[in-house]
């Protein structure tokens, strides 16, 4: 991710809206609901999708792809902290990490298959990237609420 901000109308946002709804609508659809021709929304969804201002993916349940277990790992860094966020995210279990401010310098969100997988990915990697000092695990118990509306719809 980039520290430059796109610009994201209030059409794009529509647009936006409209496949957080249902990311698999035709264009055309989406052309209607937002007042643009087809070719039109594949041209700003391109756009969106290049200039990183979003992704179109599948969400799963990690529970029912074989992975039963989720944690959130904060973790104490001395030295240079984004240089052991690149190292952290290039860890294929790893997938969000955030250098944050607080009592910890990163945080990163963990899918693995058990507590083995968990012990593995905590103690024989994230432990053995250089400048980790400390890490503390939280074990995800039950998921509440996963959203992922940000930027669109939702005010603010």
């Amino acid at each position: 991710m980039t520290g430059s901000r796109a610009i994201v109308d209030e059409t794009s946002r529509a647009i936006i809206e409209q496949l957080q709804t249902d990311g698999r609508q035709p264009y055309a659809a989406i052309g209607k609901a937002v007042g643009l021709s087809e070719a039109a929304v594949r041209q700003r969804v391109q756009k969106l999708i290049d200039t990183g201002v979003m992704q179109i993916v599948a969400v799963t349940d990690p529970m029912q792809t074989g992975f039963a277990r989720q944690a959130m790992i904060a973790i104490s860094v001395s030295g240079d902290v984004e240089k052991a966020a690149d190292e952290l995210a290039a860890i294929p279990e790893v997938d969000y990490v955030v250098v944050t401010a607080g009592s910890f310098d990163l945080m990163a969100e963990v899918v693995v298959e058990d507590d083995s997988h968990l012990l593995d990915v905590v103690s024989g990697r994230i432990r053995a990237i250089p400048g980790v000092t400390n890490t503390e695990t939280f074990l995800y118990l039950k998921l509440v609420k996963q959203t992922y509306n940000w930027g669109a719809g939702r005010t603010r």
